[in-house]
């Protein structure tokens, strides 16, 4: 199946994605680096409803772009970020830096020996069944790992408050 709209609405939601993303990384505040990959996010999805996945387009809104940002910009407003020296965030900035060069050289050397293919054809989700599989697989086979992540969400977020607070006195 072809996508939905044309090649232009593809570069478009992609250019907005790639702006979220570069913004997500130079904006000094931390609210406006959140929002930033919300619009990326959002874009993201929209890339996925062309491509027939109305699912994973759902499941990227309101798991990501909802839940996870959600506690994101909780983290955000109790951690008191002015504490943080301007020498610690350029070691951060490098050291992830370093990282993602690691993580691109490893994703080209497997792509380079033929490791990793680009994707064809239709999702596996049209080709290999329907959404109701899917779902009861999910709940069926994983139900042990999604309660393991959202006891550990809680425990994330529970840690983010009794960091915040400021002692009294």
């Amino acid at each position: 199946m072809a996508p939905v709209a044309t090649p232009f609405f593809f570069y478009l939601f992609a250019a907005i994605m790639l702006i979220g993303g570069i913004m997500v990384i130079t904006r000094k505040n931390p609210v406006h680096s959140a929002l930033a990959l919300i619009v990326a996010l959002l874009a993201q999805a929209s890339i996925y409803l062309m491509l027939y996945a109305p699912f994973v387009a759902g499941v990227q809104i309101i798991l990501y772009a909802g839940g996870i940002m959600v506690l994101f910009l909780f983290v955000i407003m109790l951690v008191n970020l002015k504490d943080v020296s301007e020498r610690r965030v350029r070691l951060g900035a490098a050291l992830s830096g370093a990282l993602a060069l690691a993580l691109a050289a490893l994703v080209l050397r497997l792509y380079a020996r033929g490791h990793l293919q680009p994707a064809t054809g239709a999702s596996t989700l049209r080709v290999g069944g329907n959404l109701e599989a899917v779902g009861q697989s999910m709940f069926r086979d994983a139900l042990l790992p999604f309660e393991i992540a959202s006891v550990l969400l809680l425990v994330a977020m529970i840690g983010a408050i009794v960091l915040a607070r400021q002692p009294k006195g």
